[in-house]
C-alpha cells in the first residue's frame, strides 16, 4: 500500500498544473502571459504586487474571442477563478497606469496559477462533506486520475485530428499534382497542334 501511495504521489507531482511566475512590471506598461487550457477546467490564480504609491495596476483575463473572464482594477494582492467553456488560449494581462508627468516605480509581480484537480479547495470540500483526511486524499487522487484520463483522451483526439489533417493535405497535394500534369499535357498537345497548323499554313510541312 505504501508503495502504491508513493507511486501515485510521484505521478501527481509530475502532472500537477501549478505555475508560479515572478516578473517585473514597468510603469505605464502592459505585461501579458498566455496559458493553453482544455475545456471545462477550473482555473484559479493568486497574485501579489510590490508597493508603488500613486501607481495603479489592473488585471484582465481574456480568451482568443475577446471575451473578458476576469477584470480587477487597482490591484495589489488578490485571487481570481474561472471555468473554461472551451479549449482555448487564455491571456492574463497586468496593466500598469501612471498619471501624466509622474515617474513610476518598477513593480515586482508574483502570479501563482492552478488548474484542474490542483485548483480545487479540498479543505472546504472536507469541511462541507465532513470527510476524513484519508477520504479527502482519495477524492483528490480520484479527481487527479480523471484529469489524467481526460488529458490523454485530449492528446489522442489531437493526434487523430492531426492525422486526418495530414491525410487530407496529402490527398489535396495528390489531386493538385494530377490536375497540374493534365494541364501541362493539355497545353503541350495544344501547342503541337497549333504549330502543326501554323507550319502547314506556311507550307513548311505537308
Amino acid at each position: 500500500m505504501d508503495l502504491y501511495m508513493l507511486i501515485v504521489a510521484l505521478l501527481a507531482c509530475l502532472v500537477c498544473n501549478v505555475n508560479c511566475l515572478m516578473f517585473h512590471l514597468q510603469p505605464n506598461a502592459r505585461r501579458c502571459l498566455k496559458e493553453e487550457i482544455h475545456k471545462g477546467v477550473l482555473v484559479t490564480g493568486e497574485y501579489t504586487l510590490s508597493d508603488a504609491p500613486g501607481q495603479k495596476t489592473d488585471l484582465i483575463v481574456t480568451d482568443t474571442k475577446g471575451h473578458t473572464l476576469v477584470s480587477r482594477d487597482n490591484i495589489d494582492k488578490g485571487k481570481f477563478a474561472f471555468t473554461t467553456d472551451d479549449y482555448d488560449v487564455f491571456e492574463i494581462c497586468f496593466i500598469s497606469k501612471m498619471p501624466a508627468g509622474q515617474r513610476g516605480m518598477v513593480r515586482e509581480a508574483t502570479l501563482v496559477m492552478k488548474h484542474g484537480a490542483e485548483a480545487k479547495n479540498y479543505e472546504n470540500i472536507a469541511e462541507v462533506g465532513k470527510l476524513k483526511p484519508l477520504e479527502v486524499e482519495l477524492q483528490r487522487l480520484e479527481d487527479l486520475s480523471e484529469y489524467i484520463v481526460k488529458d490523454f483522451g485530449y492528446m489522442r483526439q489531437r493526434e487523430e485530428e492531426m492525422r486526418d489533417t495530414n491525410e487530407s493535405t496529402n490527398s489535396r497535394v495528390l489531386y493538385f499534382s494530377i490536375f497540374s500534369m493534365c494541364c501541362l499535357l493539355g497545353l503541350a498537345t495544344w501547342q503541337v497542334l497549333y504549330l502543326r497548323r501554323f507550319f502547314k499554313a506556311k507550307k513548311l510541312i505537308e
